[in-house]
């Protein structure tokens, strides 16, 4: 059963629709981004969330210190690596944490990935956050669960699960005006749903 994230969330607006439609996992971005957050407002925000819901942090070659607090603040509970970070990062980060790490890869080419310390992969176009679908046809032969980002919407969604990932990660596909929409939000994880015969997580 592929899962939802939807990511980006910034504002106690975004918590609220994500608390109504209940989403697998939420995402938080710590890294320089226009949807970024500091740990004082993730942690305010996360008080918030729904607890069936699973906040991820996302970062891009963050000190590990800054990680390791919010883990032990419970601010987050899985974490997501945008950057540089390395096979011997991600398993000493998972060492200390005891948590799902989640591997971020920029697809250009060809991905054929039979293994990885990283608990899951995320794929993504060469410009992560961009909202821009790459070719899903490179997606030929992995053997970790992974999660499927990039110009995800309610029109490809049949398409992206063909595809059979762990999960869909959406932002920009679940906004008007660089704003989450509630309308966009529900069509997105009723459409998943739907799809796969589940209409509404209970």
């Amino acid at each position: 059963m592929t899962k939802v994230k939807i990511c980006g969330l910034s504002r106690l607006e975004d918590i609220e629709m994500v608390n109504r439609w209940l989403p697998d996992y939420i995402g938080f971005v710590f890294a320089k981004s226009r949807r970024q957050v500091n740990a004082l407002t993730a942690s305010q925000l996360k008080e918030r969330l729904n607890p069936k819901i699973i906040a991820v942090g996302v970062f891009v070659d963050q000190e590990m210190d800054v990680i390791l607090q919010l883990v032990d603040n419970k601010v987050i509970e899985m974490v997501q690596l945008h950057g540089s970070e390395d096979e011997t990062y991600v398993r000493r980060l998972k060492e200390l944490t005891q948590i799902p790490v989640i591997k971020a890869v920029a697809v250009s080419g060809k991905q054929s990935i039979k293994g990885s310390v990283a608990d899951y992969l995320l794929f993504d176009g060469e410009k992560a956050g961009s909202g821009q679908v790459f070719d899903w046809n490179h997606l030929t032969d992995i053997e970790i669960p992974y999660f499927l980002a990039g110009g995800l919407n309610v029109d490809n969604i049949p398409q992206a699960l063909s595809k059979k990932p762990f999960a869909l990660d959406v932002s920009s596909g679940v906004e008007v005006n660089g704003v989450k929409d509630e309308e966009k939000i529900r069509r997105f994880i009723e459409l998943v749903r739907k799809q796969q015969g589940v209409l509404k997580n209970e």
